[in-house]
Protein backbone atom coordinates (compact mmCIF):
# COMPACT_ATOMS: atom_id res chain seq x y z
CA UNK A 1 0.00 0.00 0.00
CA UNK A 2 1.68 3.37 -1.21
CA UNK A 3 2.01 5.80 2.11
CA UNK A 4 1.49 9.33 1.85
CA UNK A 5 3.18 12.23 4.08
CA UNK A 6 2.61 12.16 7.68
CA UNK A 7 3.60 8.09 8.35
CA UNK A 8 3.33 7.12 11.26
CA UNK A 9 6.23 5.12 12.58
CA UNK A 10 5.30 4.96 16.19
CA UNK A 11 3.05 6.20 18.71
CA UNK A 12 4.47 5.62 22.33
CA UNK A 13 4.84 9.06 24.22
CA UNK A 14 2.51 11.57 25.95
CA UNK A 15 -0.27 12.80 24.50
CA UNK A 16 0.33 16.81 22.50
CA UNK A 17 -1.40 19.77 23.34
CA UNK A 18 -5.50 20.46 23.07
CA UNK A 19 -5.17 21.75 19.55
CA UNK A 20 -2.24 19.90 18.16
CA UNK A 21 1.40 20.69 18.92
CA UNK A 22 1.48 23.98 17.22
CA UNK A 23 -2.03 25.15 17.90
CA UNK A 24 -2.46 25.44 14.60
CA UNK A 25 -2.41 21.72 13.50
CA UNK A 26 -4.73 18.48 13.61
CA UNK A 27 -4.11 15.37 12.41
CA UNK A 28 -6.23 12.33 11.63
CA UNK A 29 -4.89 8.43 11.23
CA UNK A 30 -6.45 6.15 8.85
CA UNK A 31 -6.21 2.10 9.11
CA UNK A 32 -4.40 0.47 5.90
CA UNK A 33 -7.00 -0.27 4.13
CA UNK A 34 -7.87 3.46 3.26
CA UNK A 35 -4.39 4.03 3.74
CA UNK A 36 -4.13 2.97 -0.15
CA UNK A 37 -3.92 5.16 -2.83
CA UNK A 38 -7.31 4.23 -4.01
CA UNK A 39 -8.49 6.29 -1.72
CA UNK A 40 -6.08 9.41 -2.11
CA UNK A 41 -8.67 11.91 -3.49
CA UNK A 42 -11.48 10.54 -0.65
CA UNK A 43 -8.47 11.39 2.24
CA UNK A 44 -7.74 14.74 0.63
CA UNK A 45 -11.35 15.53 0.23
CA UNK A 46 -11.88 15.00 4.49
CA UNK A 47 -8.71 16.86 5.01
CA UNK A 48 -10.25 20.32 3.07
CA UNK A 49 -13.09 19.65 4.89
CA UNK A 50 -11.55 19.11 8.41
CA UNK A 51 -9.75 22.32 7.79
CA UNK A 52 -12.58 24.24 6.33
CA UNK A 53 -15.06 23.31 9.58
CA UNK A 54 -11.88 24.02 11.91
CA UNK A 55 -9.79 26.36 10.29
CA UNK A 56 -6.54 24.61 10.63
CA UNK A 57 -4.24 22.72 8.93
CA UNK A 58 -4.65 19.12 8.95
CA UNK A 59 -2.33 16.44 8.72
CA UNK A 60 -3.19 13.06 7.03
CA UNK A 61 -1.18 9.83 8.71
CA UNK A 62 -1.48 6.53 7.05
CA UNK A 63 -0.40 3.42 8.10
CA UNK A 64 0.13 -0.49 7.32
CA UNK A 65 -0.50 -1.83 10.62
CA UNK A 66 -3.99 -1.13 12.88
CA UNK A 67 -2.23 -1.68 15.45
CA UNK A 68 -0.30 1.84 14.69
CA UNK A 69 -3.21 3.72 14.30
CA UNK A 70 -5.11 2.44 17.66
CA UNK A 71 -1.94 3.82 19.38
CA UNK A 72 -1.83 6.81 17.65
CA UNK A 73 -5.18 7.90 18.30
CA UNK A 74 -4.99 6.12 21.91
CA UNK A 75 -1.96 8.53 22.49
CA UNK A 76 -3.29 11.78 21.06
CA UNK A 77 -0.34 11.67 18.80
CA UNK A 78 -3.59 12.04 16.37
CA UNK A 79 -6.52 13.96 17.44
CA UNK A 80 -8.28 11.66 14.99
CA UNK A 81 -8.94 8.26 13.54
CA UNK A 82 -10.93 6.66 10.79
CA UNK A 83 -11.60 3.34 12.57
CA UNK A 84 -13.64 0.29 12.54
CA UNK A 85 -15.82 -0.36 15.79
CA UNK A 86 -12.85 -3.03 16.74
CA UNK A 87 -10.09 -0.38 16.51
CA UNK A 88 -12.14 2.02 18.39
CA UNK A 89 -13.09 -0.02 21.64
CA UNK A 90 -9.31 -1.60 21.89
CA UNK A 91 -8.41 2.24 21.52
CA UNK A 92 -11.03 3.46 24.30
CA UNK A 93 -9.77 0.82 26.44
CA UNK A 94 -5.85 2.23 25.97
CA UNK A 95 -7.58 6.01 26.77
CA UNK A 96 -10.97 6.46 27.80
CA UNK A 97 -10.64 10.32 26.10
CA UNK A 98 -11.40 8.02 22.94
CA UNK A 99 -14.69 8.81 21.38
CA UNK A 100 -16.90 8.10 18.50
CA UNK A 101 -18.06 11.42 16.70
CA UNK A 102 -19.53 10.17 13.62
CA UNK A 103 -20.71 7.22 12.35
CA UNK A 104 -22.17 6.54 8.58
CA UNK A 105 -25.93 6.31 8.74
CA UNK A 106 -28.15 3.40 7.02
CA UNK A 107 -29.78 3.98 3.50
CA UNK A 108 -32.72 5.96 5.34
CA UNK A 109 -30.46 8.32 7.07
CA UNK A 110 -30.99 7.11 10.38
CA UNK A 111 -29.28 4.22 12.65
CA UNK A 112 -31.37 1.44 11.17
CA UNK A 113 -28.74 -0.74 9.13
CA UNK A 114 -25.83 1.11 9.62
CA UNK A 115 -23.71 -1.60 9.34
CA UNK A 116 -21.64 -3.04 6.56
CA UNK A 117 -20.94 -6.97 5.93
CA UNK A 118 -18.53 -9.43 7.26
CA UNK A 119 -17.48 -12.15 5.30
CA UNK A 120 -16.04 -15.87 5.32
CA UNK A 121 -14.78 -16.78 1.42
CA UNK A 122 -13.51 -19.45 -0.59
CA UNK A 123 -12.08 -20.70 -3.60
CA UNK A 124 -15.27 -21.31 -6.12
CA UNK A 125 -14.28 -24.46 -6.89
CA UNK A 126 -14.35 -25.60 -3.22
CA UNK A 127 -17.47 -23.89 -2.43
CA UNK A 128 -19.91 -27.00 -2.63
CA UNK A 129 -17.42 -28.56 0.11
CA UNK A 130 -19.01 -26.05 2.87
CA UNK A 131 -22.33 -27.38 2.31
CA UNK A 132 -24.02 -29.26 4.80
CA UNK A 133 -27.34 -30.59 4.10
CA UNK A 134 -27.44 -28.25 1.19
CA UNK A 135 -26.56 -24.89 2.61
CA UNK A 136 -23.39 -23.24 3.44
CA UNK A 137 -21.88 -24.35 6.77
CA UNK A 138 -18.90 -22.84 8.43
CA UNK A 139 -18.35 -26.81 10.14
CA UNK A 140 -15.78 -27.51 8.04
CA UNK A 141 -13.23 -24.37 8.77
CA UNK A 142 -11.34 -26.40 11.51
CA UNK A 143 -7.81 -27.64 10.43
CA UNK A 144 -7.79 -25.22 7.35
CA UNK A 145 -5.30 -22.70 6.09
CA UNK A 146 -7.39 -19.18 7.10
CA UNK A 147 -6.56 -15.43 6.23
CA UNK A 148 -7.73 -12.57 8.68
CA UNK A 149 -7.08 -8.99 8.08
CA UNK A 150 -5.57 -8.37 11.85
CA UNK A 151 -5.95 -9.21 14.54
CA UNK A 152 -7.62 -5.37 15.30
CA UNK A 153 -9.92 -5.99 12.42
CA UNK A 154 -13.81 -6.12 13.25
CA UNK A 155 -15.17 -7.04 9.88
CA UNK A 156 -11.67 -8.99 9.22
CA UNK A 157 -11.47 -11.06 12.67
CA UNK A 158 -13.78 -9.78 15.77
CA UNK A 159 -16.85 -10.77 13.83
CA UNK A 160 -16.02 -13.71 12.20
CA UNK A 161 -13.94 -15.42 14.43
CA UNK A 162 -16.84 -14.65 17.39
CA UNK A 163 -19.52 -16.98 14.88
CA UNK A 164 -16.74 -19.50 14.79
CA UNK A 165 -16.50 -19.45 18.30
CA UNK A 166 -20.32 -19.83 18.75
CA UNK A 167 -20.22 -23.02 15.93
CA UNK A 168 -17.59 -24.43 17.67
CA UNK A 169 -19.02 -23.73 21.46
CA UNK A 170 -15.65 -22.37 22.67
CA UNK A 171 -15.18 -20.75 25.55
CA UNK A 172 -12.93 -17.89 24.04
CA UNK A 173 -10.72 -17.45 21.23
CA UNK A 174 -7.26 -17.93 22.04
CA UNK A 175 -7.07 -20.61 19.38
CA UNK A 176 -7.84 -18.96 16.42
CA UNK A 177 -4.93 -16.20 16.04
CA UNK A 178 -2.22 -18.51 15.50
CA UNK A 179 -1.54 -21.50 13.25
CA UNK A 180 -1.47 -25.06 14.50
CA UNK A 181 -3.74 -24.63 16.69
CA UNK A 182 -7.67 -24.25 15.73
CA UNK A 183 -6.33 -23.85 11.76
CA UNK A 184 -3.78 -25.42 10.25
CA UNK A 185 -2.28 -22.25 9.49
CA UNK A 186 -3.22 -18.29 9.95
CA UNK A 187 -2.22 -15.31 7.79
CA UNK A 188 -2.83 -11.76 7.92
CA UNK A 189 -3.29 -9.53 4.69
CA UNK A 190 -2.68 -6.32 6.95
CA UNK A 191 -5.67 -4.97 4.90
CA UNK A 192 -8.88 -6.78 3.21
CA UNK A 193 -7.61 -6.46 0.08
CA UNK A 194 -4.88 -8.06 1.01
CA UNK A 195 -6.95 -10.92 3.25
CA UNK A 196 -8.58 -11.66 -0.41
CA UNK A 197 -5.53 -11.94 -2.14
CA UNK A 198 -4.33 -14.57 0.08
CA UNK A 199 -7.49 -16.53 -0.92
CA UNK A 200 -7.25 -15.65 -4.68
CA UNK A 201 -3.25 -17.13 -4.58
CA UNK A 202 -3.85 -19.85 -3.50
CA UNK A 203 -2.24 -19.68 0.01
CA UNK A 204 -4.69 -20.04 2.61
CA UNK A 205 -8.59 -22.04 1.95
CA UNK A 206 -10.67 -19.35 3.16
CA UNK A 207 -10.64 -15.89 4.05
CA UNK A 208 -12.13 -13.24 6.12
CA UNK A 209 -13.01 -9.50 4.78
CA UNK A 210 -16.07 -7.38 4.39
CA UNK A 211 -17.55 -5.40 1.40
CA UNK A 212 -16.85 -1.95 1.85
CA UNK A 213 -13.24 -2.57 1.08
CA UNK A 214 -13.08 -4.48 -1.94
CA UNK A 215 -15.47 -2.57 -3.79
CA UNK A 216 -13.49 -0.88 -6.31
CA UNK A 217 -12.28 -4.68 -7.35
CA UNK A 218 -14.55 -7.09 -6.69
CA UNK A 219 -18.65 -7.62 -7.54
CA UNK A 220 -20.82 -9.82 -6.98
CA UNK A 221 -21.89 -12.02 -10.16
CA UNK A 222 -24.25 -14.37 -8.31
CA UNK A 223 -26.82 -14.42 -5.21
CA UNK A 224 -26.63 -11.63 -2.76
CA UNK A 225 -24.61 -9.72 -0.60
CA UNK A 226 -26.85 -10.53 1.91
CA UNK A 227 -26.87 -14.29 1.56
CA UNK A 228 -23.89 -16.95 1.46
CA UNK A 229 -23.47 -18.72 -1.65
CA UNK A 230 -22.71 -15.18 -3.53
CA UNK A 231 -20.11 -15.24 -6.31
CA UNK A 232 -18.21 -12.13 -5.77
CA UNK A 233 -15.68 -11.94 -8.93
CA UNK A 234 -12.51 -9.56 -9.72
CA UNK A 235 -13.40 -6.87 -11.83
CA UNK A 236 -11.69 -7.10 -15.53
CA UNK A 237 -10.60 -3.32 -15.02
CA UNK A 238 -9.21 -3.96 -10.90
CA UNK A 239 -5.77 -2.38 -10.18
CA UNK A 240 -3.15 -3.28 -7.87
CA UNK A 241 -3.17 -5.44 -5.78
CA UNK A 242 -5.34 -7.57 -8.45
CA UNK A 243 -4.03 -7.08 -11.68
CA UNK A 244 -3.45 -11.17 -11.85
CA UNK A 245 -6.40 -12.29 -10.77
CA UNK A 246 -9.03 -10.38 -13.02
CA UNK A 247 -11.77 -12.44 -13.59
CA UNK A 248 -11.57 -14.97 -11.01
CA UNK A 249 -14.12 -15.80 -8.44
CA UNK A 250 -14.94 -17.05 -4.74
CA UNK A 251 -17.69 -17.48 -2.86
CA UNK A 252 -18.79 -16.64 0.37
CA UNK A 253 -20.03 -19.39 2.62
CA UNK A 254 -21.01 -16.59 5.95
CA UNK A 255 -21.97 -13.22 6.09
CA UNK A 256 -22.80 -10.90 9.41
CA UNK A 257 -23.58 -7.27 9.92
CA UNK A 258 -21.22 -5.12 11.38
CA UNK A 259 -21.80 -1.69 13.09
CA UNK A 260 -20.47 0.93 10.97
CA UNK A 261 -17.09 1.67 12.24
CA UNK A 262 -16.70 5.57 13.63
CA UNK A 263 -15.07 8.78 13.01
CA UNK A 264 -13.23 8.66 16.29
CA UNK A 265 -11.99 12.12 18.33
CA UNK A 266 -9.30 11.88 21.35
CA UNK A 267 -11.32 14.44 23.68
CA UNK A 268 -8.35 15.06 25.91
CA UNK A 269 -6.08 16.27 22.34
CA UNK A 270 -9.05 17.86 19.89
CA UNK A 271 -11.17 20.35 21.63
CA UNK A 272 -14.88 21.17 22.04
CA UNK A 273 -14.73 23.82 19.99
CA UNK A 274 -13.52 21.49 17.10
CA UNK A 275 -15.36 18.72 17.61
CA UNK A 276 -18.57 20.70 17.59
CA UNK A 277 -17.18 22.59 13.90
CA UNK A 278 -16.15 19.04 12.83
CA UNK A 279 -19.92 17.75 13.84
CA UNK A 280 -21.78 20.78 12.78
CA UNK A 281 -20.11 20.60 8.87
CA UNK A 282 -19.80 16.81 8.64
CA UNK A 283 -23.76 16.00 9.38
CA UNK A 284 -24.73 18.44 6.84
CA UNK A 285 -26.33 17.99 3.56
CA UNK A 286 -22.55 19.49 2.27
CA UNK A 287 -20.90 16.21 3.09
CA UNK A 288 -23.49 13.46 2.45
CA UNK A 289 -23.88 15.15 -1.41
CA UNK A 290 -20.32 15.36 -1.61
CA UNK A 291 -19.70 12.39 -4.34
CA UNK A 292 -15.63 12.72 -3.54
CA UNK A 293 -16.41 11.52 0.38
CA UNK A 294 -19.70 9.45 -0.46
CA UNK A 295 -19.45 6.58 -3.64
CA UNK A 296 -23.10 4.94 -4.57
CA UNK A 297 -23.24 1.37 -3.32
CA UNK A 298 -21.22 -0.88 -5.62
CA UNK A 299 -19.70 1.94 -7.12
CA UNK A 300 -16.24 0.89 -8.66
CA UNK A 301 -14.73 4.86 -6.91
CA UNK A 302 -13.13 4.55 -3.80
CA UNK A 303 -14.95 6.67 -1.35
CA UNK A 304 -14.32 6.81 2.79
CA UNK A 305 -18.23 6.52 2.76
CA UNK A 306 -20.56 4.94 1.07
CA UNK A 307 -24.30 6.00 -0.53
CA UNK A 308 -26.67 3.18 -0.04
CA UNK A 309 -29.10 5.20 -0.15
CA UNK A 310 -30.39 9.40 -1.46
CA UNK A 311 -30.40 9.76 2.59
CA UNK A 312 -27.28 8.37 3.32
CA UNK A 313 -25.57 10.87 5.59
CA UNK A 314 -22.81 11.14 8.49
CA UNK A 315 -24.77 11.31 12.31
CA UNK A 316 -23.43 11.97 15.55
CA UNK A 317 -22.98 9.05 17.48
CA UNK A 318 -21.32 8.22 20.97
CA UNK A 319 -20.42 5.27 22.58
CA UNK A 320 -23.83 3.59 23.88
CA UNK A 321 -24.51 2.82 20.18
CA UNK A 322 -21.60 0.65 20.17
CA UNK A 323 -22.75 -1.77 22.93
CA UNK A 324 -23.18 -4.47 20.82
CA UNK A 325 -19.76 -4.74 19.40
CA UNK A 326 -18.43 -3.67 23.30
CA UNK A 327 -20.64 -7.15 24.34
CA UNK A 328 -18.86 -9.59 21.06
CA UNK A 329 -15.14 -8.73 21.86
CA UNK A 330 -15.37 -8.44 25.66
CA UNK A 331 -14.52 -4.90 26.63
Amino acid sequence: MALLGGTLAGCSGKSSSASGTDGKKLSIVFYPNESAKDYLASRNELKAKLEKATGKKVDIKTTTDYNVAIEAIASGKAQMAFMGADGYIKARSLNKAVQPLLTESGPDGTFKGASYRSYLMVPEKEADNYKKDGKFSIENVKGKKISFVSASSTSGFAVPTYEIQKEFKLKNKDAFSESGKFFQKVLYGNSHPGSAVNLLKGDVDVAAFDDIDLTPFMKVTSGSYSEPGAKFTVREDAGAPFTDFRGKSVVSISVLPVQNGPLAVNTKTLSEKDRKAIADLFTSDEVANDPKLFAKDGSKQAALFHKKGPKSQLLKVDDNWYKPTHELIGK
